[in-house]
């Protein structure tokens, strides 16, 4: 008899941040923020029958998951700016939440989809709440999937500096060199939980030393900073500027986008400057990284640094090429 093949495994390291801290209006506690799924469930859907998946976010919470990601807009692809631009347009009055989706079928169909395998993979989760700008058609989405998740199971998560540990330890099985790739989605918590964290340096080495394929999208780039940090067997953090990443060619979520989704986005608080305390590509640059970006915001950028095996793309609107290009550069089993 035939033994079934053991399937090749992948690493997914969700940011688990549910607060985005603001550097204006001064005193602010923060936004309600998450990760967005529609950044990281395409590779669940296209490769859930091949691989074997592990979860894992940087600290062992439970991720929450940011309702804006969910607006449909998000879920269009590279048609995302004429999507959000129709949106905008249908909600400026009048808004029918019934007619907003029977006229976008296709969208809240993938929607659907993805919420279907966050549900499979990922169980329970918090939802973000709802901010004074956000799209209409989410705020009115949110109750009712929040009552939709209550019956599911809620997972358990390792932290990144378990899964260190425990590949360190010559009594555990679990070794970081079995996975073919670990992928890092965004939204806007990375820029809590991925930046000045010395465990995910070490991790994004581990992983490279291993040859494993580095997969970040959107604000996911922003680990990259993390790499200038290493994290000895003995606890001790070592900080090098001149690491193997550095001088990589990347991309991310760029400045232009992110003003705009704080002036006219969801970030925005009426009537109030909203200001955050850095931007991703910025401290990209500052980190010593080639940083790429489109000349139309827009568009969709996809760097692959073959060197030390390092895809980004710059937005959800990018999830779907880089879930192709990603394909393409996994070993052919």
């Amino acid at each position: 008899m035939d033994i079934p093949l053991a399937k090749p495994q992948a690493l997914i390291v969700i940011p688990s941040a549910a607060t985005l801290p603001l550097t204006e209006p001064a005193g602010h506690p923060g936004l309600s923020t998450g990760f967005y799924l529609v950044e990281m469930a395409q590779i669940l859907e296209e490769l859930g029958d091949e691989y074997d998946f592990t979860f894992a976010t940087p600290d062992g919470h439970i991720p929450q998951l940011d309702i804006n990601g969910l607006a449909l807009a998000s879920h269009a692809g590279a048609e995302a700016g004429a999507a959000m631009a129709s949106a905008a347009a249908a909600q400026a009055s009048g808004f029918d939440v019934d007619v907003f989706r029977a006229e976008r079928p296709g969208l809240v169909a993938r929607r659907d989809r993805e919420l279907a395998l966050a549900g499979h993979y990922l169980g329970r989760l918090p939802v973000s709440e709802a901010l004074p700008n956000s799209d209409k058609e989410v705020v009115l989405l949110r109750d009712d999937l929040v009552k939709s998740m209550q019956d599911l199971p809620e997972h358990t998560y390792p932290s990144v500096e378990q899964l260190v540990r425990r590949h360190r330890d010559p009594e555990d099985s679990f070794d970081l060199g079995a996975f073919d790739f670990v992928h890092l989605p965004g939204g806007h918590a990375p820029m809590v939980d991925f930046v000045d964290n010395p465990w995910i340096g070490e991790l994004l080495h581990t992983l490279r030393e291993n040859g494993a394929l580095i997969s970040l999208i959107c604000h996911g780039p922003v680990a990259l900073v993390s790499a200038k940090y290493r994290v000895r067997p003995d606890g001790t953090i070592v900080t090098d500027l001149q690491h193997a990443f550095t001088g990589a060619g990347v991309t991310a979520f760029a400045k232009s986008l992110e003003l705009f989704v704080l002036s006219d986005g969801y970030l925005n608080l009426p009537g109030e400057k909203v200001s955050l305390g850095y931007f991703i590509d910025d401290a990209l640059r500052d980190a010593g990284y080639q940083v790429q970006t489109p000349a139309d915001p827009g568009a969709i950028e996809i760097v692959w640094e073959e060197g030390v095996r390092l895809l980004t793309s710059n937005g959800p609107h990018a999830m779907d090429e880089h879930t192709a290009r990603l394909r393409t550069l996994l070993p052919r089993r």
